[in-house]
């Protein structure tokens, strides 16, 4: 894990998802400060982070937030902590802290739970373009 980048943040996403691949796509678009980089959890290192946080990966499947040697952050939480880093009016979504996490783990279960009945599921996970590969790790 020594490897990893210690001043960047590490969303660890659903590599086959089509859902987050196009939120993937949209954050690299937004994050004009290079905050995040970005690791398919089907991936080799992405499994290996998941065991070095210990996450039980029957948890979550679909969004970590991975703060090297700081935190970790997953489901709804996760979701928020992304979109506050992304400025604008994206950090409204910080008014969603006062839920409390069943409620907003609730909605994020429901959504996951149906990701890909509602936007479809790739066979592999997808290949960067030149210009995104340096976001993925």
């Amino acid at each position: 894990m020594e490897n990893l980048p210690r001043d960047k943040k590490i969303i660890l996403f659903d590599g086959v998802c089509n859902l987050c691949d196009s939120t993937v796509q949209f954050i690299i678009k937004l994050d004009k400060k290079d905050i995040f980089r970005f690791v398919a959890l089907q991936s080799d290192l992405g499994e290996e982070i998941v065991n070095h946080i210990g996450i039980d990966r029957t948890k979550t499947d679909s969004i970590i937030l991975y703060e090297p040697g700081t935190a970790y952050y997953y489901k709804a939480e996760a979701a928020i902590k992304i979109a506050a880093q992304l400025g604008g009016l994206f950090t409204l979504m910080n008014i969603f802290t006062i839920l409390p996490k069943s409620v907003s783990n609730s909605v994020y279960d429901y959504i996951a739970k149906n990701r890909y009945k509602w936007y479809g599921k790739k066979d592999e996970c997808m290949i960067p373009t030149p210009e995104m590969k340096t976001k993925f790790l």
